[in-house]
């Protein structure tokens, strides 16, 4: 597969090399695809804001998560503030950055059923009421249930 080089559409972002410029998978995987940058957009999700306090959270190396939190500011997932106090800068997720919300929750229920085995204790995500969210599963415009063999990619000619 060939790689392109290519503004962010409707962006002044940096310029990135798309794996395969056509298919939005594989550009939100050049985006958002390793381990840690989906781990520091979880835990903004979670109320994360402080280099150290993403730092704490992850155990990440400070030179690792000081490039994730450049690139995901300058891809425009997450925002640089002043923080409350007035001393020091935070971050703060994006609409772009929010709208992942049910991309997290759909790798942490694949790692509920496939990551973990048979009554293994992890955390889990509840509503603000304290009850489980329930198992987010993708429908077609008549309501049925989506999966590999009932959907399918329509490529651009």
């Amino acid at each position: 597969m060939s790689r392109t080089t290519t503004r962010v559409p409707n962006s002044d972002r940096p310029e990135l090399d798309w794996t395969d410029p056509d298919c939005p998978v594989a550009r939100t995987v050049d985006l958002v695809g390793d381990r840690w940058s989906l781990l520091v957009i979880r835990d903004a999700m979670d109320g994360a804001r402080s280099f150290t306090e993403f730092q704490r959270r992850t155990g990440i190396a400070r030179n690792i998560l000081t490039e994730r939190l450049r690139k995901l500011t300058a891809r425009g997932l997450l925002a640089q503030r002043t923080a409350p106090s007035g001393r020091r800068r935070e971050y703060v997720l994006t609409d772009a950055g929010r709208d992942l919300f049910p991309v997290i929750v759909t790798l942490r229920q694949w790692g509920e059923r496939h990551a973990f085995s048979p009554g293994e204790p992890h955390s889990t995500l509840v509503d603000r009421h304290g009850i489980p969210v329930p198992e987010i599963a993708p429908t077609g415009a008549d309501g049925t249930l989506l999966d590999t063999d009932s959907a399918r990619v329509q490529k651009v000619r």
